[in-house]
Order: structure tokens, then C-alpha cells, then sequence
């Protein structure tokens, strides 16, 4: 054995003294993309063009760049290796199906020239294609070297400089060898476009730029259809949004004109657009978003009263049967407005029923326990937005707006309403034992009501109290509604208190006050704990990672994950769903005044305090506690989200420190990396520029304070997002049980509306909550939002296995997987176990939208209510 060895080495040495230095080489490479044609499906002309080209000689060329021997024109840059073509493009057909094409590419290099650091590509072809990795098997005295690219290529007439693309070994800018660091800087510049891209961005433009929100209103179609900017002023603060260079509009200088209605064209750099099996979900479901334009013909549907479901069983109808069309003439009036695709997908593949939705989880197993006291307080902890609940510190409720403008805004809210159902205990003895908490929505909503009521909505601004129990659930215990003064704001408000009945017109009326609390719950979560505080506040920090880290950059690596489809997805937004009478204006009680509302509730967003530990201490729901293994405790021990919540930032956290601490070992480190100072600035200067003299910003001058922003990164952008999105189908679905809009005010006595209330309490309700139009066109939305794409990337997965050279890094990354699962183990198990009131409640819905799903059935996609996408990508 010894001998073979010996002699082996002696072979390969032999072999390496006959390889003489400057000898050229043959190094082959494979190379993985996709064509456009495949992408297109039917793009024939594309393709027939590009094999013309190859006939001409006129194919893919590509040349890879010395890390070592520098370029003789230019001492600074290394030196580029002979041109080499991507081989039997034209007889390598890919069938309409496929996908993925892999190319052999033969380039001439020696061992003087070092290792391949990077290439450059140019593509002479007349579409573009996507080029996913370029891997080299045998490079001399080297051996593999792989590219991870996964970027579109556009002809090369379509720029300005060459396409570059560098080897998956990271470095930090000071550590990047001497002559990659000309081409890493150039490929930075082009980026940012450095000004260079004037007017409307093209969709082979890379810049990635900012821009405020003035593209939601169309101020040249009249008052009406014009919205306020967001963003660069006291008033309505923003976080930034990607450029499109759009002209202004001819009203308003300072907006943006938008793009026709449906054109789902909106700029965004192109490698940020979806996938083509996301696009293609995405649009499946999307159709059904535009039922606003069947207005005429939905109206027309409603069997008795228009607009309006008369039973809790004609609501029902929409997801075991459907709406049945009255008659043919319907039909074709349907179809003539609409394309054939999009028509079969409203009629699901029923010819005489339309619009029949799956069965929400709320309602599969009973039909009302939605209904009960339990499951309300219950969803407040793990629920669709479970991020709300605060412990309540004083009694009664005091008002933080400012009592010149808006008068007395404390709660009325008194003992008397409350004490008996505190099992005994005295209100000050409920605090002290942190058994009180409370929903409070008064203040983000008070100063908007007076405007928000001029419209069609009749809705109030609500307080709700709820007490622990011992056995870990939450009891409602009062809810105030409150409206301004009708002499004006200043005056303060004119409030009124329900509590808890069961029975007779008693227990309608506080049906219908926890239907005005979840009102004013729905509205806060869409347009803040998920627009806002995941889709809005992460943009710039997508744009900022491209302008200013590079590819190569470590920091660059761990976070673009996380930044998957963002721009994309908040670029439709833009174009269909906040803008001005977009899909949320129509469904969602604020209307007109949403999007400014959460421009004003921006104001009091602190970067800080989106890590959970620290939210959660915000909330009062936890306390500092050095003896847990979270440094804090829980004050509701059966809290689902935070449970679940803290063990999956936890191991964010642990993966994050040990990546960061591989790369920065110093603090020096940290503050010496000009990329990542950069990187910071401009995030704190630009992206949350209104936000920049904040004094709660990390200076990132230690490596704890990168290890922090890195983990709240990523937080936010996948299982916060995920906590707050991939519920909305599963409880929402249903729009009794979290309605979005409020038509009436609460019945008085002795009015009709009363009368009613008493004899027909559920008509009474239907009629108080949201409308059928706007239910079809509401659960429409939330059905698309709650989809997981069949493409989706989970946490603690990558799209490529070889994301990075460094062991150390993959090592730390399998770790973090490995703790993923664990804690999918132990969710399955909470939720199996009886003890835990509230991980499944009456309605029989286990709490899983922090569960990871690492499982690879997930990647089936759809309404599963569960698993952790890595970004904000729907």
C-alpha cells in the first residue's frame, strides 16, 4: 500500500515538472442557464434569432480574470484569459418544459495565471438568458473553482461596462486580492448607476436606487385619486422604495405618473423579479384579484339583498359551492370582459359556480366556535396578528395623544365593569400579578376616525381588556368604543363599554363589539404589522445591500436570502394593492386614509425593537429574567408566536454570531470594513432616511452590533413576516370571524336597527360588517398572500448548495438546520400536548406559522399554514 503511494506521488509530481509555467492549458467548464424561449414558452422567434447569431459567430463569449498576474494595459486590474465560446448552443434544444441547460465551455489557461477569480460574459445573442453557475473542474494547480451567479444576461449592446461575475470565496474588501478589487469596485458603481440612468429604467437596467412612495396617487384624474408623498417630510416619514425614473405627473411635480391599471411592469432591477414558477403562481391566483372589475355583473349575483350575504350559510356557500350564476346571459356578459384563462379560473372549473374558495381553518372543524369568547382572546396570541397584546400597567387606560388637540382621551372604562370576572381578585391585585392585558388600538386610530366615519365606514376606535386565567387562556373582560366628539376633536371623545353576555339581544350586541375591536385588529395588522413592518421597512435595506456590498462581501451573502423577491413583490403592491383605489383602499376600513395612516404610526418605529426579546419587554408581556435561557420570561407561558418566536430568533441569532465571528474576529474588524460602514450610513441616511438623527441607531463599530442588526435583518424579513402573513387565509378566509370594514354604529335601543339586532342577530351582523363585494374582493387577496409559491426557499435553506467556498461557514449554516428541525420537533409536540390551551383552541387550528418546514414536502407550495419563507416574497 505504502509503495502504490509513494509511487502515486511520484507519478503526479512527474506529471507536474512536464507542465511547463505559461503552458496553456485546457481547462472545461460547465455552464448552467436557463433561455429565454424556455421561460417564455413560446418565444420560437428569440430562439430562431439566437441560432442565426451562433451561425454568425456571434454566440456566448466569456473570459476569465487572473486573481494573480495583473493586466500588462493596466498594472491594477488582473490580467483577462483568452475568449472562449459556450459550446453546441444550437444543437443543445431544450424542450418548452425544461428548465435548466447545461453548456460545456473550453478556455485556454496556465498555472502563471493563478486562480480564476472571475469572468467576464458577454452575450452577442439577440434575447437574454439566466445565467445560474459557471463551474470550472481543473484549473491548474488548483483544481475546482465554481461561480454562483444567478443573474440575468442581457445582449451585450444592452450596457454600458462588462458583465463580471466573481468565484463563491468571499472577502472582505481589505482582504480581496489586490487585482479583484478594481472590477469589485467597477461592479458596485454600476449598480448604483452613479446617475448615469436617466428617465424611465429599463428592464436590463441593475440600478438600484431610491425613491419615496409618490406613485400611489393619480392626481391628473382629479382630487380625488391623489394621495399624499411618504416619505421626506415630518409629517408622513417613510422608508424608501426602489427608483423606476418615471415621469412626474402633470398636477403634482412631485409624484410619480403610474403605469396603466393592470400592467404588472413596474421596474425593478431584473434580478429581483420573480422566478418563472413564482410569476407563474403568482398570476394564477392574482386573477382573481381584478373581480373589481366585474362590479356590474357581481352586484348582480346577490340572490336577495344587494351587496349584502342575509345568512351566516350564504356566506358559507363561498367556499362549499360557490355563488351560483342566475343565468346564461351572465355568463357571457362575464366572459366577454374578461380573458378565457382569467375566467376559468374564477369559475374553478365549475361552469355554473363562481368564485368557491377553499375552506378556511377557522371553520373546517366547527362552523361558530369562532364565535366564542376563548377563541377570541385566544387568536390575540396566536393568531394572525399576535403582535399587538400589551400587559396593562395602569387602570383605567390612559390616552398618549395630545389632550390641546384631541381633549380627554382616557379610557371610561371603570372597576365596576370589570371586577366580578376577575375570579376574585381586585383590579390593582390583577396588575400587580400581570393577569391584565389589553388590545388597544384608541390612539393610532382616534385622529383618523373623524375623517375615516366621512366615508362609508361607521367604525370607532377601540379598547379591549382581558384577564389570565390559571389554566393559561385569556377571558375578554370589557371593550370600549370610542368616537370623537361630534362638537370636534379637541373635545375629547364619547366612549361606551360592553361586557361579556351569551344570551338574547345582551350577547348580539357583544357579538357585535368584538366584531368593532376585530375590525379595528385587521385594519392595524394589514397596513402595520405586515405592510409596514415587514414589506416596507426591510426595501432599503435590499437596496442599500446591492448599492454598497459587494457579492463578495460575507455580509452580502448571509442577508441577500433574505431580500428574495421583496422589490418585486412591493412593486406590485404599489401598482394594484395600496395604491389609490387599489385592492387594500377597497377592502380595509381606513380607505383613502390607509396608507397615510401608516406613515404617521412610522413615526414611532424604532429598528431596535424589532428584535423580539426586545418587543416582547416593549409589550410588558415578558420580563428580564438572567436565569432563562432567553435572558427574559414570559408572563403568558402559553403565548404560541412568543414561544415559538423566541426559539426560532434564538437560533437565527446563535447562526448569525458564528458566521459574523468567523469573519470579524475583532472589533477592528468591523469598523476598518469601508463597505459595510458605507453600507450602514446609507440605510440609517437614505433608506430610513427621515429616521437618521434617531438616537437609538447602532453605531456598527463592534461585532455585537453587527451580530444584532444582521439577526433583526433577518427576522423581520422571514418569521416575522411569516407569523403576520401566512394566517391570513386560514382565520381571515372567513370574514366574519376578522372583518375589515365596520357599515353601521353599534345599534341603539329603540331604533329599527335594534329591533333588528333582537329578532335577526346574524342579519344584523352581516349587515354591520364587511359587504359581499368587498368579502369576495377582500378574501380574493388574502388567498393570494397566503400562498407558498412551489419555488420557495425556506429558512435554513439555500437555492445552491455551493453559496460559499469557506467549510467554516456551510458547517455553521448544516448546525443551523439541524436546530430548525429540532424545534419543529418540539412544535409538533406542544401542539399535541392538551396542556397548551392555546395552540389549538376551540376552533382546532394548531398554531404552526413558525414552524420552519425544512421537510421537502413543502415545497408543494399552497395554503399549508406553516413554514418560514427566507424573505418578504409575497
Amino acid at each position: 500500500m505504502v509503495k502504490k503511494i509513494m509511487e502515486a506521488l511520484c507519478g503526479n509530481n512527474k506529471k507536474k515538472q512536464n507542465h511547463k509555467v505559461g503552458e496553456s492549458k485546457k481547462v472545461k467548464g460547465r455552464v448552467v442557464l436557463m433561455k429565454k424561449n424556455v421561460l417564455d414558452f413560446n418565444d420560437f422567434k428569440a430562439s430562431f434569432i439566437d441560432r442565426i447569431h451562433e451561425f454568425l459567430g456571434k454566440g456566448v463569449s466569456m473570459q476569465l480574470i487572473s486573481s494573480v498576474r495583473p493586466d500588462p494595459a493596466n498594472k491594477l486590474q488582473g490580467k483577462l484569459g483568452k475568449v472562449a465560446h459556450l459550446e453546441k448552443w444550437i444543437t443543445s434544444i431544450t424542450p418548452l418544459t425544461a428548465g435548466e441547460t447545461e453548456f460545456t465551455i473550453t478556455f485556454d489557461w496556465d498555472e502563471s495565471m493563478g486562480v480564476p477569480g472571475a469572468f467576464v460574459v458577454r452575450n452577442h445573442h439577440h434575447s437574454q438568458f439566466y445565467l445560474k453557475t459557471v463551474t470550472l473542474e481543473d484549473v491548474p494547480g488548483h483544481g475546482r473553482v465554481h461561480f454562483v451567479c444567478n443573474s440575468w444576461v442581457y445582449p451585450a449592446h444592452r450596457y454600458k461596462y462588462n458583465r463580471v461575475f466573481f468565484s463563491n470565496k468571499p472577502y472582505l474588501p481589505c482582504q480581496t486580492p489586490e487585482l479583484l478589487r478594481k472590477y469589485r469596485k467597477e461592479e458596485l458603481e454600476n449598480l448604483r448607476g452613479n446617475g448615469s440612468a436617466s428617465g424611465m429604467l429599463k428592464e436590463w437596467d441593475r440600478v438600484y436606487d431610491y425613491a419615496y412612495y409618490n406613485d400611489l396617487g393619480s392626481p391628473d384624474k382629479g382630487e380625488e385619486h391623489a394621495r399624499p408623498v411618504l416619505g421626506g417630510s415630518k409629517e408622513y416619514p417613510y422608508p424608501r422604495r426602489g427608483k423606476t425614473g418615471r415621469k412626474p405627473t402633470k398636477k403634482d411635480p412631485n409624484s410619480e405618473k403610474r403605469l396603466p391599471l393592470l400592467s404588472l411592469d413596474i421596474y425593478v432591477p431584473r434580478d429581483e423579479r420573480f422566478g418563472y414558477l413564482k410569476f407563474s403562481d403568482f398570476l394564477a391566483y392574482a386573477l382573481k384579484s381584478l373581480v373589481q372589475l366585474l362590479l356590474p355583473e357581481l352586484t348582480s349575483l346577490c340572490d336577495k339583498t344587494i351587496n349584502e350575504f342575509d345568512t351566516f350559510q350564504d356566506v358559507l356557500k363561498l367556499y362549499e359551492g360557490g355563488i351560483k350564476l342566475p343565468n346564461g346571459h351572465t355568463i357571457s356578459k362575464i366572459r366577454e370582459r374578461i380573458p378565457w384563462e382569467m375566467f376559468k379560473e374564477l369559475a374553478r372549473n365549475d361552469g355554473e359556480r363562481f368564485l368557491k374558495f377553499p375552506m378556511p381553518d377557522v371553520i373546517k372543524d366547527n362552523k361558530s366556535a369562532w364565535r366564542t369568547d376563548e377563541e377570541f382572546g385566544r387568536e390575540m396570541l396566536a393568531g394572525v396578528n399576535p403582535v399587538m397584546i400589551r400587559r396593562l400597567k395602569e387602570f383605567p387606560p390612559t390616552s398618549n395623544l395630545d389632550p390641546k388637540a384631541y381633549g380627554n382621551q382616557n379610557s371610561t372604562i371603570r372597576e365596576e365593569h370589570i371586577e366580578k370576572n376577575l375570579n376574585g381578585l381586585t383590579v390593582d391585585q390583577a396588575i400587580k400579578c400581570n393577569r391584565l392585558f389589553i388590545l388597544d388600538h384608541h390612539d393610532s386610530l382616534m385622529p383618523y376616525l373623524m375623517r375615516i366615519n366621512s366615508t362609508t365606514t361607521k367604525t370607532y376606535a377601540t379598547r379591549t381588556l382581558l384577564f389570565l386565567q390559571d389554566n393559561g387562556t385569556l377571558k375578554p373582560l370589557v371593550i370600549e368604543l370610542s368616537l370623537p366628539h361630534p362638537q370636534g376633536e379637541h373635545h375629547g371623545a364619547v366612549s361606551k363599554v360592553f361586557t361579556p353576555a351569551e344570551e338574547g339581544v345582551e350577547g348580539s350586541v357583544w357579538q357585535l363589539a368584538k366584531a368593532y375591536a376585530a375590525v379595528n385588529d385587521s385594519g392595524y395588522h394589514q397596513l402595520i404589522s405586515h405592510w409596514l413592518n415587514t414589506h416596507a421597512v426591510i426595501e432599503p435595506f435590499v437596496i442599500a445591500t446591492n448599492r454598497q456590498l459587494s457579492v463578495l462581501h460575507p455580509i452580502h451573502k448571509l442577508l441577500h436570502p433574505h431580500f428574495r423577491d421583496t422589490m418585486n413583490i412591493n412593486a406590485l403592491a404599489r401598482q394594484i394593492l395600496i395604491n389609490a383605489g387599489g385592492v387594500l383602499e377597497r377592502t380595509v376600513f381606513p380607505a383613502r386614509f390607509a396608507m397615510e395612516l401608516s406613515a404617521v404610526v412610522y413615526k414611532n418605529w424604532v429598528f431596535t425593537e424589532q428584535a423580539l426579546p426586545n418587543e416582547l419587554l416593549k409589550r410588558g408581556v415578558a420580563v428580564p429574567d438572567s436565569r432563562s435561557r432567553h435572558g427574559l420570561r414570559l408572563l403568558i407561558e402559553d403565548y404560541p408566536y412568543a414561544v415559538d418566536g423566541l426559539e426560532i430568533w434564538s437560533a437565527i441569532e446563535n447562526w448569525v454570531s458564528e458566521y459574523c465571528s468567523f469573519y470579524y474576529p475583532t472589533d477592528d474588524m468591523v469598523q476598518d470594513d469601508s463597505e459595510l460602514q458605507s453600507w450602514w450610513m446609507e440605510i440609517r441616511n437614505v433608506g430610513h432616511g427621515d429616521k437618521k438623527d434617531e438616537p437609538w441607531w447602532p453605531e456598527m463599530e463592534t461585532r455585537a452590533e453587527l451580530i444584532n442588526a444582521c439577526t433583526i435583518i433577518i427576522w423581520v424579513a422571514s418569521a416575522l413576516h411569516a407569523a403576520v402573513n401566512f394566517g391570513q387565509y386560514p382565520y381571515a378566509g372567513y370574514l366574519p370571524n376578522r372583518p375589515t370594514v365596520s357599515r353601521r354604529f353599534m345599534p341603539e335601543p329603540g331604533t329599527p336597527e335594534y329591533d333588528e339586532l333582537e329578532k335577526n342577530p346574524d342579519l344584523a351582523f352581516l349587515k354591520t360588517i364587511t359587504a359581499q363585494f368587498q368579502t369576495l374582493l377582500g378574501v380574493s387577496l388574502i388567498e393570494i398572500l397566503s400562498r407558498h409559491s412551489t419555488d420557495e426557499i425556506y429558512l435554513g435553506q439555500r437555492d445552491t448548495p455551493e453559496w460559499t467556498s469557506d467549510a467554516e461557514a456551510i458547517a455553521a449554516f448544516e448546525k443551523f438546520g439541524n436546530k430548525l428541525q429540532e424545534i419543529e420537533n418540539r412544535i409538533i409536540e406542544m401542539n399535541n400536548d392538551k396542556k397548551w390551551k392555546n395552540r389549538v383552541g376551540p376552533v382546532k387550528v394548531p398554531y404552526t406559522l413558525l414552524y420552519p418546514n425544512t421537510s421537502d414536502y413543502s415545497r408543494q407550495g399552497g395554503l399549508t399554514g406553516k413554514g418560514i419563507p427566507n424573505s418578504v416574497s409575497i
